[in-house]
């Protein structure tokens, strides 16, 4: 039903993009911010492995990616682009609500909220993903013909509204997950519930301006008529394959017995480019492990800038700020510049450029990779264990392993331990004796070492006799780049440690050791330690970034605890800053890729085929990421390796879409519908013999 439009202050834009607008821009922050978190969610929450939460981001990446197609064919043939919308956000905030009351920690345990979670995550995808085609071209339905240019001008800030809540949002929903503690650890279920209520909005948002819109009723979907002809072309083909069969012009014509010529002509011109979609979804493969691969890389580096520490899965914001950033820059300087140059900086040379830019963002970040991995634990094989010594004694320590030619030199007394010596064994464990010399005295051990672990011996005095104790150490970094630090007690009593408001840790006397403790990177100096002395202050300095340490007690005077701290494992090294120039070229590369591309697509087709090339170009992002799923649980490599796999596919992929860009020859749909119709005209004189020559076959 037509309505009057309502226009905005005096303009020619309807009052009704208003609520489009805010409506997309709560949404697509609704989706980025839950998206911007899910890898470390599935890590920290879930406690699964890097390659598995890998998959499944980008499985739900695939499905968000899958599911507009059905979006589209339930607006275009039967509810309508409104009903669409609303229907499909209710599921969406319905996700939404599931998905952040699975990470409630205190609601069942972990199969409750991993069902609940791959539920919510089912229902945002089939969510987002069906209103993705119909929100934008509703909006386009609200102007009248004559205001091309308002509605021009309208996608522009339509883009830049989800271009907005992206940035946003992938700033502020990982300060939700990592500044704010509720249940005692990371507050997932606050980082999910401001985007469902973001979502909540949207849904309110649109459904406000219900009275405003503009509804076209559905008029068929033109994707599923493109299928059947296709379709129909290929089945009729197959079944006149007799060499007495005239052929014809291209394999299409096989369904003019059924669909029109005008229909076969579209067909034949959206066919033409979507044969270059084909090494697209590569592209999409590297691209969207910026929250995946790229997220987790950042747990492994120090992200200490000065005044502000940033989260590892906030260096996504990079993204859509560098986006909003390099359009005008590009668009005004750069490619006129090119112009002027006399270059011919084709749409295809464009996306080949911006594949090369990808593919070199994933060359830097193997590199930084390998950088990273320096100050990783050794990888322990079968057979294999590493040991060190910490001498809490008063004096030089020689030890000795039978069999094993490890500690050459005497161990200084609370000397900062070397690199960990390896231990190769005969077996899964084995008993090993030790011997320590220590002052003209030889003390004898004896202990039982498993394969594959981490150890340190602690040497000390304990009532006036040498004496030592074999204890277990951390095998890998502490995750998400947190600290982990344990304390070894050296009085002759037992102590209560309070690290800060939340964390107590009771440690027995004589040498005993505590568990790790994992702590956010900070500063802790307002400790305390309870004897039967008496309430002690506690200073502990600086636990950095993926850091393990040993804490020993070793005496209380003059009112304050004395203490010797040694790195276990030493602190992340390499900067989060440089993954800066890798999110600059990939950027760079989805400006020159995904802008250039959609619009050379668009402009090689005609008006009536437009969606079904956007369901294609949304399809080519659905096969990336499902590439990555398979490579991530099907060949789990050293994640270097499996960045510069990526490298080599993608310059592979820019060389065979170059070849088939240097013999594609752009075209004018207009200009392809008059020759269509003069060839059908010319052919109307021979339509006699044509009927004559099938009748006798």
């Amino acid at each position: 039903m037509e309505v009057p439009l309502l226009k905005l202050c005096g303009s020619n834009y309807p009052l009704s993009i208003a609520f489009i607008v805010v409506n997309e821009f709560c949404e697509r922050f609704s989706y980025y911010g839950m998206r911007a978190v899910l890898t470390l969610y599935f890590l920290s929450f879930f406690h699964w492995d890097e390659n598995l939460s890998t998959a499944v981001y980008h499985a739900f990446s695939a499905l968000c990616y899958f599911t507009p197609v059905i979006g589209a064919i339930m607006a275009d043939s039967w509810l309508g682009k409104y009903k669409t919308i609303i229907y499909l956000s209710i599921v969406y905030v319905v996700g939404h609500l599931i998905k952040s009351v699975g990470a409630i920690p205190s609601l069942g345990n972990q199969a409750v909220h991993v069902v609940l979670s791959m539920v919510g995550l089912f229902l945002i995808a089939l969510g987002t993903g069906g209103i993705k085609p119909c929100v934008s071209a509703f909006g386009g339905d609200q102007f009248e013909e004559e205001h091309t240019s308002e509605r021009s001008k309208f996608f522009s800030i339509f883009y830049l509204s989800i271009n907005a809540g992206s940035l946003i949002s992938t700033f502020v929903t990982p300060v939700l997950r990592g500044d704010v503690k509720c249940f005692g650890e990371d507050c997932y279920a606050l980082a999910f519930g401001v985007p469902a209520a973001l979502m909540v909005l949207a849904l309110v948002v649109f459904i406000a301006g219900s009275g405003l819109y503009r509804k076209t009723p559905p008029q068929g979907n033109v994707l599923l008529e493109v299928c059947k002809c296709i379709g129909f072309a290929i089945k009729n083909r197959l079944k006149n394959r007799s060499r007495e069969i005239p052929k014809r012009d291209h394999w299409l014509d096989w369904a003019s017995e059924k669909y029109s010529k005008q229909l076969i002509g579209e067909v034949k011109m959206v066919t033409r480019v979507l044969f270059l979609f084909i090494p697209l979804p590569m592209f999409w493969a590297l691209f969207d492990q910026q929250g995946s691969r790229w997220t987790l890389q950042a747990t492994k580096m120090n992200a200490d800038f000065g005044i502000y520490v940033l989260q590892p899965d906030q260096m996504q914001f990079l993204n859509p700020l560098l986006i909003l950033v390099f359009i005008p820059i590009f668009d005004l300087w750069l490619y006129p510049l090119i112009s002027m140059c006399k270059l011919n900086f084709t749409p295809i040379r464009k996306m080949a450029t911006g594949m090369i830019l990808a593919g070199l963002a994933f060359g830097l970040a193997a590199v930084i990779e390998v950088k990273i991995n320096e100050t990783d634990m050794p990888r322990l094989v079968p057979k294999e264990s590493l040991i060190r010594v910490l001498n809490l004694a008063q004096n030089p320590v020689q030890v000795t392993i039978q069999d094993k030619d490890l500690f050459q030199q005497p161990v200084e007394p609370f000397q900062n331990p070397a690199e960990y010596s390896k231990l190769i064994l005969n077996g899964e464990q084995q008993s090993l004796h030790f011997t320590l010399q220590h002052q003209g005295l030889t003390l004898a051990f004896n202990y039982t070492v498993k394969e594959k672990s981490v150890y340190s011996l602690i040497v000390f005095e304990a009532e006036g006799s040498l004496s030592s104790r074999l204890v277990t150490d951390l095998e890998a970094k502490p995750e998400n780049g947190l600290a982990a630090v344990r304390f070894i007690n050296g009085l002759s009593q037992d102590v209560n440690l309070t690290i800060n408001s939340k964390r107590f840790i009771a440690v027995q006397k004589n040498y005993s050791a505590s568990e790790y403790s994992l702590l956010e990177r900070d500063t802790y100096n307002n400790g305390k330690c309870i004897t039967e002395a008496g309430e002690f202050p506690l200073e502990l300095g600086l636990l950095d970034f993926g850091a393990s340490y040993t804490v020993v007690i070793t005496n209380i005077s003059g009112g304050a605890v004395e203490t010797w701290k040694s790195e276990d494992i030493k602190a992340n090294n390499v900067h989060m800053a440089w993954q800066l120039p890798q999110y600059l070229l990939i950027s760079a590369g989805e400006v020159m890729f995904s802008i250039t591309g959609l619009a050379f697509s668009y402009s090689q087709s005609p008006a009536s085929m437009k969606s079904v090339l956007q369901a294609g170009w949304l399809l080519t992002v659905a096969v990336g990421n499902t590439f990555v799923l398979i490579v991530a649980e099907a060949a789990p490599m050293a994640q270097w390796a499996e960045f510069v796999l990526f490298t080599v596919l993608l310059f592979a992929v820019c060389i065979i879409f170059s070849i088939m860009g240097y013999f594609y020859v752009s075209v004018d749909p207009e200009d392809l519908e008059e020759k269509e119709e003069k060839r059908e005209t010319s052919s109307r004189g021979n339509m006699i013999g044509l009927v004559t020559q099938k009748t006798k076959l």
